[in-house]
């Protein structure tokens, strides 16, 4: 799925000083976010989104003002009690290189703590940036929720070329356990289950 950032659409590896305000989005901010969103995916970066849906997940985003001006968004979208995801990352572009990206990632993964999940993952063309805010990379067929999802409708299904990243929360709750896409870990469930090949210790 396009949903995250491109190496154009983010810079923070020489931030500028800048005030940097980090709030949660109001309604009021919905024509600014559909202008950012929708000029990186008229570039086919990121996926367009419609008024409906922005209003839909409102939520969902976080935006930032630079100097009081907007600046950027994120989205933190829930995909289980226990799993999010970090999408809709974009910057300004007179925003750039001024800690934008980074400064909104770490808020939505504040807010996931915050939220008690214990991990949260994005799909990036710039695993560097996720990098250094904490991320691994994983396999994208690690993630079957979001594929079916939200994958279903990305130009790119059939030949997706971003890198997924996960940041886990909370290290004493997961651990890596390769199985086949549907297949339940849980030794006391008979039944097959779809479920995130990361998955909550017993």
């Amino acid at each position: 799925m396009i949903s995250s950032l491109t190496a154009g659409s983010v810079r923070d590896d020489a931030p500028a000083p800048a005030r940097i305000e980090i709030r949660k989005a109001r309604m009021s901010d919905i024509p600014a976010l559909l202008d950012l969103i929708n000029g990186y995916a008229s570039r086919g970066v990121m996926l367009p989104r419609t008024e409906l849906e922005i209003s839909e997940s409102i939520r969902d985003f976080s935006v930032a003002l630079a100097d009081g001006r907007f600046a950027g968004c994120g989205a933190l979208h829930f995909y289980s009690p226990t799993v999010g995801e970090v999408r809709s990352l974009a910057v300004a572009e007179r925003a750039k290189t001024r800690g934008v990206g980074r400064q909104l990632v770490e808020t939505l993964v504040s807010e996931a703590t915050g939220y008690s999940l214990d991990a949260v993952f994005a799909f990036t063309y710039v695993p560097d940036f996720f990098r250094k805010a904490g991320f691994e990379e994983v396999e994208r067929g690690a993630l079957p929720l979001k594929a079916w999802k939200d994958c279903l409708r990305c130009p790119k299904f059939q030949s997706c070329d971003e890198v997924a990243v996960m940041r886990v929360i909370q290290p004493d709750h997961w651990h890596a356990v390769p199985h086949k896409w549907g297949q339940s870990t849980h030794p006391d469930e008979g039944r097959e289950a779809i479920v995130f090949p990361i998955i909550l210790k017993q």
